[in-house]
């Protein structure tokens, strides 16, 4: 039988404060959620003045990362560069820059999903909250 690492509520706060931080320090004002490897949700927070449908596109985007095993960059540039068919894939709505999944030692443990500002600034915010526990 295999074993993996899993992800914590401790390491979900830790994930959830350094995003926030790199957010506020950039004074962004995004929704951020992180999923576990299945896509289910286990944090969700929306910053004043984030747009409401940002907490929606951010959990989808975490989903997307989480049971795609990619930045969410990947798939949106797949389909940007002509591979329209991938918009039709099952469950999964979050193709846009701004999942990232959380690996750690080969093993995709979940993700997080930013949204609210540009598409880079919302990857790097999920990768500020994902460096809070790989150090």
């Amino acid at each position: 039988m295999q074993t993996k690492p899993m992800l914590t509520l401790d390491d979900i706060k830790k994930i959830a404060a350094a995003a926030e931080a790199d957010a506020r320090t950039n004074k962004w004002a995004v929704t951020i959620a992180i999923v576990d490897d299945g896509g289910h949700l286990l944090w969700l927070q929306r910053l004043d003045g984030a747009a409401p449908i940002s907490a929606m596109i951010a959990p989808a985007k975490a989903v997307t990362a989480a049971v795609g095993r990619k930045e969410t960059k990947i798939f949106e540039e797949m389909i940007n560069n002509g591979r329209y068919a991938f918009i039709t894939a099952p469950n999964v709505a979050g193709m846009l820059e701004g999942g990232v999944p959380i690996m750690v030692d080969g093993h995709c443990i979940g993700a997080v999903g930013v949204s609210g500002v540009k598409a880079p600034e919302d990857a790097q915010i999920a990768k500020a909250g994902i460096a809070a526990i790989s150090a």
